[in-house]
C-alpha cells in the first residue's frame, strides 16, 4: 500500500516535523481502513469529522489485540505478526506487521538516538523465556542490535551463566561498551547464581521487565537496588516496550523513560477514561505513529505519570488486568 510506504520513509528518515499533524492524518486513515477502530469510532458514537485536535482521538483498549486482527486494509499485505508472552493460560496479543524490516530498522533508529552507534557496543543478551517461544518483538529486535553490533562477542544467552560471566570478564577492559540486556528474572537469577561478577565501568544492565511467573512480584526500586548492588552500578537502564507496539523508549536512571520523536503520552483519569488527568498521574494512552499499518492509537492497562521533563515513569497497572511479560515491574 502507498500510504504505508510513504509513512515508513518519514519514520525511517527521520521526517516527522509535526507530530500532531501526522497524528490526525494517520487517525483519519485508520479510521476508515481498520475495520475494527472503524466499529470501535462508531460502537462510541464518535463522528470523525468532530476530531480536530490529537486530544480529541479515541483511543483504541488494548485488549483488541488479543481478540481481533487489528490491522488496516486486507490480510493479504501483511507478512506475519508478533505475539505477546502472556502467562500460562493466558490469552496472547497479535500484532500483525506489514514490514519486518522496516521494524527492524526503526528500533535502531530508536537505539541510536539514545545511545549513539550501535557498532560501538557489544550488546549480551539475557532473554531465555523469550528465545524459548516464537513469535517474540523482543527477541527479534535484540537479535538486529547483535547483528547490527558486528561484534564476535554480541550473542545470545539462555541459562549458561558461567559462559556469560566470562565473556563480561574478557571485555571488561575493552574500548566498545558492553550491554546486558536481560530480562529482570533472568538478571536477578544470574546476580544470586553465586558466581563471581567482574566490575566493569563499560558495562551498562539493562532490564526490559518481566518476571514470567518465575518470581514474586518486586516493585522496581528494589529489583534496581538489587541489581546495581551486585553490578557495583550506580543506574539500571531499562526497555520499554510491548508487542502491540513498533516503537520502544529507553529510560537511563530512575526508571523514567525518554519518550521517543514517534510517541506521544497522554494521561487519562483513573476513573474516567475518555478524559485527561489534571494532575498527569493515571492511564497511560500511547499515539506510537510507526503503528500506521495497524493502531496507533492505543489504551493500555499501565498506570504512569509524566514529570516536568515529560518523561514517562510506569507506576504499576489497573486492577484486574493481565500481567505483561515486558513491563511486570509494579510499584
Amino acid at each position: 500500500m502507498k500510504y504505508f510506504k510513504s509513512f515508513q520513509e518519514d519514520i525511517l528518515n527521520l521526517n516527522i516535523k509535526n507530530f500532531e499533524e501526522k497524528a490526525l492524518e494517520l487517525f483519519y486513515f485508520q479510521a476508515r481502513y481498520n475495520v475494527i477502530y472503524k466499529e470501535y469510532i462508531k460502537y462510541r458514537g464518535i463522528s470523525v469529522y468532530s476530531i480536530r485536535k490529537i486530544e480529541d482521538i479515541p483511543f483504541l483498549p488494548i485488549r483488541f489485540f488479543k481478540d481481533f486482527p487489528v490491522v488496516c486494509g486486507e490480510m493479504s499485505l501483511f507478512k506475519g505478526y508478533y505475539s505477546s508472552s502472556g502467562t500460562t493460560g493466558a490469552i496472547t496479543s497479535r500484532h500483525y506487521y506489514w514490514s519486518e524490516e522496516f521494524y527492524l530498522n526503526h528500533s535502531i533508529n530508536l537505539f541510536e538516538k539514545e545511545y549513539g552507534n550501535i557498532k560501538n557496543y557489544h550488546i549480551l543478551s539475557l532473554l531465555p523465556s523469550y528465545l524459548e517461544r516464537k513469535g517474540s518483538s523482543l527477541v527479534h529486535m535484540a537479535e538486529h542490535l547483535i547483528q547490527k553490533s558486528g561484534s564476535e562477542f554480541s550473542g545470545f544467552y539462555l541459562y549458561n551463566h558461567k559462559d556469560l560471566i566470562k565473556t563480561l570478564e574478557f571485555l571488561k577492559m575493552d574500548k566498545k561498551k558492553v550491554i546486558l540486556l536481560g530480562v529482570t528474572f533472568a538478571l536477578l537469577d544470574l546476580v544470586e547464581g553465586k558466581l563471581d561478577l567482574p566490575f566493569m565501568e563499560n558495562l551498562i544492565v539493562m532490564e526490559t521487565g518481566g518476571m514470567k511467573g518465575r518470581r514474586k512480584e518486586m516493585i522496581r526500586e528494589e529489583v534496581h537496588s538489587i541489581l546495581k548492588k551486585s553490578f557495583r552500578k550506580k543506574q539500571i537502564h531499562s526497555e520499554y516496550g510491548m508487542t502491540e507496539l513498533m516503537s520502544q523508549a529507553y529510560s537511563k536512571s530512575d526508571g523514567k523513560y525518554n519518550i521517543p520523536f514517534t510517541m506521544r503520552v497522554m494521561v487519562r483519569d483513573i476513573n474516567d477514561p475518555f478524559s485527561y488527568s489534571n494532575r498527569k498521574q493515571g492511564g497511560i494512552n500511547i499515539i506510537d505513529l510507526a503503528n500506521f499499518h495497524s493502531c496507533a492509537f492505543i489504551e493500555t492497562q499501565d498506570l504512569g505519570t509524566l514529570d516536568s521533563q515529560n518523561r514517562l515513569e510506569i507506576l504499576g497497572r489497573f486492577d484486574n488486568s493481565e500481567i505483561r511479560g515486558c513491563n511486570l515491574m509494579v510499584n
